[in-house]
């Protein structure tokens, strides 16, 4: 099968799990490649708006090639940038055809607007299309406003989710989410983000006797990530546990603002700030940690807790994770926003004893390992095929 990718986002900004969906249909004999639009933003990363090409080039990631473009970006143009978004998209693509020949299927990550595209180019092309949605709630309404929603995007994106062979939601709850933006009233399969479980293996960790234990939170400083109720719970987990480290890592945590949120809570010492990290700097944090820690106030899946359990921690985190994406073992869940709550699971998870980090391993590797992810994916995206 011949699949392009076309992701929303992608490096700078995020979407790498359009590649590593790509690498596990890859492993499975599939050819695959990804089209990448980027749209820069000057008041983003002035840096990167001004030095990324101004030309499109391919370029490999993993053994993966990337027809890549990069867009700079007007400010408060969404309408122009979005039409012009789409209309490099299609040209790319194109070219593409030309190249490489006519795909079997076209893959986009996020309806917005990866999957108007996919439309797009479905109907020119008489292709089949696949949308994958990653996005949640809180996501779309930043632009979209709260549903119910007058924004001239909705019909276009509602569009694009009807006429797609299937929708992939990250989780079943994402279809209720969005229900209030765009209906119901497509096909539609709830597939889970994989997790890298070569990469994220299990590692035993040293007895805990005689060193503070180590909390870690993985997440870039957002006030979706909650690091505010975080902070505070751990201020009273200090008052019993003094010596207690929290380590945290993700863009913005080494920021003055963080910083700010440390004094409002009154932590004063133990918590140690990473910054923004590569993927193994996250690999080496959750190494030197006992148990992972979010307050997190929306989640269309919560991979950093797949990938903590996965090392073979446990986690604890808020009831903001899907029902549907929860493991059933290792992670506690408290109430979105109560300081208490979270401060006492964190207590309980100091007092009680080691857990079988091999058996949490496992668990999510049975979930949502790369090889069971892109076996499923592919089964999708062969039936769309089938149905053309």
């Amino acid at each position: 099968m011949h699949v392009v990718e076309i992701p929303s986002f992608f490096p700078p900004y995020g979407g790498l799990f359009c590649l590593d969906q790509a690498k596990a249909l890859r492993s499975l004999g599939h050819e695959v490649r990804i089209l990448s639009n980027v749209q820069l933003g000057a008041t983003i990363g002035l840096r990167d708006y001004v030095v990324r090409p101004y030309h499109r080039f391919e370029h490999q990631m993993d053994g993966v090639t990337v027809c890549q473009s990069y867009q700079r970006g007007m400010p408060r143009a969404v309408r122009w940038n979005a039409r012009r978004w789409v209309g490099i998209v299609c040209r790319m693509f194109g070219d593409y055809v030309a190249k490489y020949g006519r795909p079997d299927v076209l893959h986009a990550h996020c309806t917005k607007w990866a999957g108007y595209a996919a439309m797009r180019l479905g109907r020119e092309y008489r292709l089949p299309y696949v949308v994958t949605e990653h996005l949640a709630l809180r996501d779309y309404a930043t632009e979209l406003g709260m549903p119910p929603s007058a924004s001239w995007q909705i019909p276009l994106l509602r569009e694009s989710l009807q006429r797609a062979a299937c929708v992939i939601p990250v989780s079943e709850e994402v279809v209720t989410d969005l229900s209030g933006y765009f209906g119901t009233d497509y096909r539609w399969q709830a597939i889970p983000n994989l997790i890298d479980c070569d990469f994220f293996r299990y590692r035993q960790r040293a007895p805990r006797q005689g060193r503070p234990f180590r909390f870690c939170c993985i997440g870039l400083l957002t006030e979706r990530k909650g690091y505010d109720v975080l902070l505070r719970a751990f201020r009273r987990v200090q008052q019993e546990w003094p010596d207690a480290e929290l380590h945290v890592a993700g863009r913005g945590t080494d920021s003055g603002r963080f910083h700010r949120l440390m004094v409002e809570a009154g932590v004063e010492r133990g918590v140690l700030r990473h910054g923004e990290i590569s993927k193994a700097g996250v690999l080496d944090v959750l190494y030197q940690s006992d148990a992972l820690v979010l307050a997190t106030r929306g989640e269309t899946q919560g991979l950093a807790l797949l990938e903590a359990l996965s090392t073979g921690i446990p986690a604890i985190s808020t009831e903001a994770i899907p029902p549907s994406v929860r493991p059933g073992k290792g992670c506690v869940f408290v109430p979105v926003d109560d300081v208490g709550a979270l401060a006492e699971a964190m207590r309980r998870v100091v007092a009680c004893p080691v857990p079988d980090g091999s058996e949490l391993s496992e668990t999510v590797c049975r979930m949502a390992s790369p090889e069971v992810i892109a076996r499923r994916i592919a089964a999708v995206l062969e039936a769309s095929c089938r149905r053309q």
